[in-house]
């Protein structure tokens, strides 16, 4: 072992060492973590003022620190405290979930012992009912030296990992300083962009970086943020993507690096991940959860012995131990380098990714690719919905308990429904709906108490709606009128059954993130942001709430002018008056550019509608032109038939939407992807919520328009068009079909490497 010290915080130690028996992920309502504060505090203040709360406390073991704090002790009494929360039965509570509280309790009454130099000590657990804020008291005494014995015995379970974690992060951080780069040469502008990505790390900012597709983006990044694990003391390297095919180009990009000592795990959703989709999480149902904590330390061992924990990897050994593979990569994270998922691993409300810094204090690196999408992303993770049949449908099936509860919601949401203009099918507001909120608060509670009694009694209609009400409320917390919109629209039934009367969807919208993202963050040590469009900068750093100390550039491309030809037709309008007028220009323009030079194109287009059309008048009129299109909802064998169109010995057109499953994250290099249309300049739709966005980003920015409709839309546009030249040896041709792209503005959006015809 080496002469550093481990430390190790008090919960974490008692997790690793005396979590046993079954995993069980079934549902019990518990209290969230502001409830769980308010009752801790509603405890403590009961007490006498000798009282001592949050009580900081640390010891030693051989060269291992834990540390942490009681949550009270009053020394009058001799007596320490360790609160718990919960709802509903205390005989529910898990034996071995008590058997973790009393693990906590012991090691901080040893603790505390040493430190006062204390005989014996009353060991308490306090468990709190917040719904009835009663308190259950279940008491040990102990002597210290007894105690002490405990303690050394959790430090000798846990120390031979500890030796060993230590171990392993002295020699990968050797390794990383020895790294070197891959390849005999950078590519264009990878060079910079790595020094930039290091030296983000050395001074702990925020790096905005757009990198042209060729530069190498994922290896640009990762390479310089491994060579900074050693020298800037780094705990974790967070890679965050928002598709699937992000998270594979990391892993390769690892693997190219070829460093042994570097551990790295790929998190995959759980519905992905799940061996027995048909069973449920707890072991009385499911094989894989029955004694998991009993068969953990082993597989966990054996985990850590691998250098590319990918999914089927995890899966491997997962199965090998009998256990859930979803939940050993939960496990992993903690011991983990570098750590491959999405996005909702960090910035989501309930990010596990972002918890464990937090909890653990790790110095964390951010690498978020793609970053242009994660303004979409975190809006959706940070808005929530109710809908009206849903919940109908929910009142119809609930048990009779909840009956009289769910009624009086109903009447509520009926009333709110009433005081609202009968003309508008959509109606805004800025302030959520604070009556109903108030009902919909009594209706969670009363499920929340509902299901603490009968917690296998669950329905899934009622689960569904019990858990959209809990992120409603959670998000009517969050709610201000800078940065959220409530829109209410009227829907008409979903089906004959559903009766006739209309109902109302009620969404609380975020419309700017920065607020939720700017912790998320501040609690990184650097981060930084990539994608071959984050032009321009100002847009990205206002609504993702970075730093202002963030740093912002862009590389050069790899590529020249002379690979593609960029045509702007200033004949032709696509916008919605116009594009009647616009269907046979297009599809004449297309079969022109295909008699040519036959070869394989995507053309792209505002909407479905507008893509049928052109599609339909190119095949009545140039039969002779292969086409095949985008359809509504393609799955993914689909979606792979509509790409393996493309290959070296294929020749056609492929109608596509923008901003949708081909408009970016594919590679179609060399022949297989020969030119692009691209008839649209992107705009989000004219409509009154986008309106309203606009006039939010006009009051913080001073640029509404821009902000709400022509960034995102030519975001789009460059990604489209960039599926083209892939490589250093692509060659084509980029078709911008609309009169706008004529106009200085739009052009100095478009990047600089086009060689754009005047």
């Amino acid at each position: 072992m080496t002469d550093t010290t481990y430390t190790v915080s008090v919960r974490a130690l008692c997790e690793f060492t005396a979590k046993c028996g079954d995993l069980d992920m079934r549902f019990t309502p518990s209290p969230s973590a502001r409830e769980g504060m308010e009752g801790h505090l509603w405890v403590t203040r009961r007490r006498p003022d000798h009282y001592r709360a949050e009580v900081t406390l640390k010891g030693e073991y051989q060269n291992l620190t834990v540390r942490g704090r009681a949550d009270g002790y009053d020394p009058e009494q001799g007596r320490l405290e360790e609160i718990k929360t919960f709802r509903g039965n205390l005989d529910l509570i898990p034996d071995n979930h008590r058997a973790l509280h009393w693990a906590q309790a012991k090691v901080y009454g040893a603790l505390l012992c040493a430190a006062e130099g204390l005989e014996s000590v009353e060991l308490a657990l306090v468990y709190f009912d917040i719904v009835r804020q009663e308190e259950h008291h279940l008491t040990e005494h102990w002597s210290a030296e007894d105690l002490k014995a405990e303690f050394e015995a959790q430090c000798d379970a846990f120390i031979l990992w500890a030796e060993q974690e230590l171990a392993h992060r002295e020699r990968r951080n050797l390794s990383a300083e020895e790294l070197q780069f891959p390849y005999h040469d950078f590519r264009s502008g990878q060079r910079p962009l790595a020094e930039a990505v290091y030296q983000s790390a050395a001074t702990g900012r925020c790096l905005l970086a757009e990198a042209p597709t060729g530069t190498g983006k994922t290896l640009g990044t990762l390479f310089p943020l491994i060579k900074a694990l050693s020298t800037q003391s780094l705990d974790k390297v967070f890679f965050l993507t928002a598709k699937t095919p992000g998270r594979q180009l990391a892993l390769d990009a690892l693997q190219t690096l070829d460093l042994p000592e570097l551990r790295t795990l790929e998190l995959v959703a759980r519905e992905k991940t799940c061996e027995h989709p048909d069973k449920a999480c707890h072991g009385d149902s499911c094989p894989l959860a029955k004694g998991f904590y009993d068969r953990l330390p082993e597989a966990r061992q054996a985990a850590a012995r691998e250098r590319c924990l990918d999914q089927a990897r995890v899966r491997d050994i997962a199965l090998a131990h009998d256990l859930c593979p979803y939940y050993l990569s939960q496990e992993m994270a903690r011991w983990s380098d570098v750590i491959i998922g999405d996005y909702n691993y960090y910035f989501d409300q309930s990010a596990m990714l972002y918890a464990l810094t937090q909890a653990h204090q790790w110095r964390t690196a951010l690498l978020v690719d793609e970053a242009h999408n994660l303004i979409e992303r975190a809006r959706s993770m940070y808005s929530a919905a109710l809908d009206q049949h849903r919940f109908r449908r929910t009142k119809k099936q609930a048990p009779k308990a909840l009956k009289s509860r769910l009624e009086s919601l109903s009447r509520s949401w009926n009333e709110f429904n009433r005081a609202l203009p009968e003309e508008q099918d959509l109606v805004l507001q800025t302030e959520p709906p604070e009556p109903l909120i108030g009902q919909l608060q009594l209706t969670a509670a009363a499920i929340t108490d509902y299901l603490a009694e009968h917690p296998f009694a669950l329905d899934s209609e009622l689960m569904q709606f019990y858990f959209d009400a809990l992120q409603f409320l959670r998000i009517a917390e969050l709610f201000d009128e800078r940065d959220f919109l409530c829109d209410i629209e009227w829907r008409p039934p979903p089906s004959a059954k559903g009766g006739k009367r209309k109902g109302t969807v009620i969404q609380l919208r975020n419309l700017i993130p920065a607020a939720q993202l700017k912790p998320r963050f501040e609690g990184a040590h650097s981060a930084t942001l990539f994608s071959a469009t984050l032009n321009p900068a100002g847009y990205y750093c206002d609504l993702l709430g970075l730093p202002d100390t963030v740093v912002a550039m862009t590389m050069p491309s790899p590529f020249n002018a002379e690979q593609v030809t960029v045509h702007t037709h200033r004949n032709l309008s696509t916008r919605y008056h116009d594009r009647a007028r616009s269907i046979a220009p297009i599809a004449h323009l297309i079969a022109e550019q295909y008699e040519q030079q036959p070869g394989n194109y995507l053309a792209f287009f505002s909407s479905y509608d507008y893509l049928q059309q052109v599609h339909e008048h190119l095949r009545d009129h140039h039969p002779e032109v292969p086409t095949w299109a985008q359809e509504r909802k393609m799955n993914e064998a689909a979606r792979a038939d509509f790409l393996a169109a493309f290959n070296e010995h294929s020749s056609g057109v492929g109608f596509a939407v923008l901003g949708g499953a081909f408009g970016e994250g594919i590679d179609l290099p060399g022949k297989r992807l020969i030119g692009a249309f691209v008839a649209t300049l992107g705009l989000p739709q004219m409509n009154p919520i986008n309106n309203e966005l606009k006039q939010r980003l006009e009051e913080q920015f001073g640029q509404g328009y821009d902000y709400a409709y022509l960034y995102p839309g030519l975001r789009k546009v460059v990604q489209a068009a960039g599926r083209v030249i892939r490589g250093e040896d692509d060659t084509g041709v980029i078709h911008l079909i609309d009169d706008r792209f004529a106009q200085p503005r739009i052009r100095r959006l478009l990047p600089e490497w086009w060689a754009l015809e005047r």
